[in-house]
């Protein structure tokens, strides 16, 4: 960590001095990183007015996905869910991120039953009675990212699926529940991964979340298969997603090689994902979009 005076301008552009900023937070991370944990960089931590704008973006997000789920259901392509995305997007002034992203072709990412993300919409997948789909939308607005997922139960869907939508909302519930300064990224992996496991479920361990914000995906990493007391310290301005790709077998997986992109759980069992992004408080935790 860059060694600052006092008396120097804050490093995270406020203007205010040092020692009246964010000295007394830098010697707290200091503390835990001479103990041997993993503590942020400072360009991971996020200011006041980033947040802001994350949290505009965010209003795009969500609003994106209210529109969605009134227009789901039984007969709807998957193509028209992405049509929907764009349109909603751009006309509140956002870009979808996922166009383009690394060569991915769409706006958004739709995943039926045992597709466990980033499926790609098409005209020809049209949702049935019975299906269970995520919808995973991220938003680009003002050089900022935002990002969340919301599981739709199409019709009537069987018992056992809704039981696995239900688990997987009360894993992102409990993980949150357990983000604060100073706790760890695998304290909210532990009570994620308990609560999976004591209804059945396994977690995808290969894909995680993720910091975002001033990029799509940025560090850290976010997995939800570690111990408490291990992975990276949460500290106020941390800003990254809640995730956990549940599924109702194994938690093994395999990505399609045709289209290189779409991920299925390997026994072909359904997978359910809720995805939320939440910035690290002074005080606790805020919930930018659900």
């Amino acid at each position: 960590m860059e060694k600052i005076s006092r008396n120097d301008p804050c490093w995270c552009g406020s203007g205010r001095k040092y020692k009246t900023c964010h000295m007394a937070l830098d010697e707290k991370i200091h503390h835990y990183e001479l103990q041997g944990h993993i503590v942020p960089r400072r360009d991971i931590l996020k200011t006041k007015e980033q947040i802001e704008g994350i949290k505009e973006s965010s209003v795009i997000n969500m609003a994106v996905l209210d529109a969605v789920e009134k227009m789901i259901g039984p007969g709807v392509s998957t193509q028209q869910i992405d049509d929907l995305v764009h349109e909603v997007t751009t006309r509140m002034g956002g870009i979808p991120a996922p166009l383009n992203y690394e060569g991915f072709p769409k706006s958004v990412c739709t995943s039926i039953n045992e597709v466990v993300c980033h499926g790609i919409p098409s005209a020809e997948v049209i949702l049935k009675e019975g299906d269970i789909v995520n919808v995973d939308v991220s938003t680009l607005y003002k050089g900022y990212f935002s990002d969340s997922s919301r599981m739709y139960c199409i019709g009537k869907v069987s018992e056992e699926k809704k039981k696995l939508v239900q688990v997987t909302k009360e894993c992102v519930e409990k993980g949150l529940a357990v983000v604060k300064p100073w706790n760890f990224l695998g304290d909210m992996a532990q009570v994620i991964n308990d609560h999976a496991k004591a209804n059945g479920y396994s977690v995808v361990v290969d894909i995680g979340g993720h910091g975002v914000g001033l990029e799509f995906h940025e560090e850290p990493f976010v997995s939800y298969v570690t111990r408490a007391g291990t992975e990276m310290l949460m500290v106020p301005g941390m800003v990254f997603t809640i995730e956990p790709m549940v599924n109702m077998g194994s938690c093994e997986i395999y990505i399609d090689d045709k289209d290189g992109w779409t991920v299925y759980t390997e026994d072909g069992k359904p997978s359910a994902q809720w995805e939320i992004t939440v910035a690290v408080t002074q005080e606790g935790h805020e919930v930018l979009t659900w």
